[in-house]
């Protein structure tokens, strides 16, 4: 066996036993299918105020230009699939944001890989990332092989749908690559005919602009009237792509303690939310994503579902 392909194994194992659900690697260099598709997204404005998203375009789709000298980049997936869900009584929290804020858990793990590889194999040098960083996170998953980009724009497999999360770790170390995976979305629209907002434009396409992950956690200004009565009681994210797709059926709640909700989250009803104090909000959501919003973001995502 070849220098590249124990290291391949040592890292792919060590992912395994960090808690990472798979780990696929691809060669470092540009992204050239998905160059012109990210071009058209941002010139039709499908961006909204995510202004960001139209920064270090280069840098989006070159690795090489994010980590000096990258030769691979390290697709790993964490699962975040919920064991109990909130009360049907609830206005809903998308499940990724149920428990600690991810990018700490998935940050740490990431560093103890690069540590372990640096440990094991020597002077390498490389980045994690956490889509805190201009890469295509979902892009690169698929090139790994780990999945097939769904027409929801997610990232799907066959043996666990698409409850997890994506990061990445560029090194300047070459690995054996893996090959892409075929696509299994074939003639099915539930995504499509689920989105409340319809915000898939059409197969593949998602107008960010129009989303309710962006509307409740992206937007600052006001929601637009328009959308009222159209975002079936989600205050932090939404799910609905996702919670029709076939393929998470075969969904498996995950082993990461850090994911477990504040044992209050579940139970708490309309009413509950529609009282939320600053108290409880930092108890149940201490290290949690939703303090993006802060309180008064979720208390305006509130407001505008108490009046649909």
């Amino acid at each position: 066996m070849g220098n590249k392909q124990r290291y391949t194994n040592l890292i792919k194992a060590e992912a395994k036993r960090l808690g990472f659900l798979s780990c696929g690697i691809s060669k470092a260099e540009f992204l050239e299918v998905e160059a012109p598709r990210l071009e058209s997204w941002l010139k039709n404005n499908m961006q909204g105020e995510m202004h960001y998203m139209e920064n270090h375009f280069d840098k989006r789709l070159d690795p090489t230009k994010l980590v000096e000298g990258s030769k691979s980049v390290i697709s790993l997936l964490l699962n975040y699939y919920p064991e109990n869900l909130q009360n049907t009584d609830s206005y809903k929290l998308s499940k990724y944001a149920y428990g600690t804020d991810y990018h700490f858990v998935i940050k740490d793990k990431l560093k103890r890989l690069l540590y372990y590889i640096q440990e094991e194999i020597g002077d390498v040098h490389g980045r994690a990332f956490v889509d805190s960083a201009p890469v295509l996170d979902k892009a690169w998953a698929a090139k790994s092989g780990l999945g097939w980009i769904g027409k929801h724009s997610n990232l799907l497999t066959r043996q666990v749908g698409s409850f997890y999360f994506i990061a990445e770790l560029i090194v300047d170390l070459e690995l054996e690559y893996d090959g892409i995976t075929t696509e299994h979305c074939g003639t099915c629209r539930a995504c499509i005919d689920a989105c409340p907002t319809q915000a898939i434009t059409e197969p593949y396409v998602v107008d960010g602009s129009k989303c309710i992950s962006y509307f409740t956690i992206e937007l600052k200004d006001q929601i637009p009237t328009e959308f009222k009565g159209k975002f079936d009681d989600w205050m932090f994210g939404c799910d609905v792509c996702q919670d029709v797709c076939p393929w998470n059926r075969f969904s498996q709640a995950h082993s990461e303690p850090l994911f477990n909700p504040h044992p209050e989250l579940l139970s708490m009803t309309k009413g509950d939310w529609e009282e939320l104090t600053d108290d409880v909000f930092k108890a149940v959501f201490k290290k949690s994503a939703v303090k993006r919003t802060k309180l008064a973001g979720l208390k305006r995502n509130i407001d505008f579902l108490k009046t649909e």
